[in-house]
């Protein structure tokens, strides 16, 4: 039953859309990886909870076949705020992900050396006679 079960899940894996605008936070690859590392031993491996892992299987395969989009569909195709699909895969692209950390992070910099800095060779101080 155990080479049922990883043949079911490389299927999944070939079946699963890989998104090359999403290194390293592509959901088909941690499924990949995830498989590799689930099955170490391939048809052979010994699988500690059979249930669990049918479980599993199940919910990625409904996942993969757009069950619930078919299920519950979308009056609109855009979300609350007016992005379509495409535009929020473009904004979500790992490329424009990291774009979006530097300008946090230079925002970030530059509030923290204006609130934390001492002022340097400022007026001197007036002393009182």
């Amino acid at each position: 039953m155990s080479a049922t079960r990883y043949r079911r899940f490389l299927k999944l894996c070939e079946e699963w859309p890989k998104d090359e605008s999403k290194k390293g936070r592509d959901l088909g690859t941690f499924l990949r990886q995830r498989v590799a590392s689930a099955f170490r031993e391939g048809e052979n491996t010994q699988i500690s909870d059979p249930e669990k892992c049918d479980q599993l299987y199940e919910s990625l395969a409904r996942i993969n076949s757009n069950v619930y989009k078919e299920k519950f569909p979308r009056a609109k195709d855009t979300s609350f705020t007016g992005v379509t699909v495409e535009e929020c895969r473009i904004l979500l692209a790992t490329g424009n992900m990291q774009q979006a950390d530097e300008v946090k992070k230079g925002l970030w910099k530059t509030l923290t050396e204006r609130f934390s800095s001492k002022p340097e060779d400022g007026p001197p101080e007036k002393t009182e006679k």
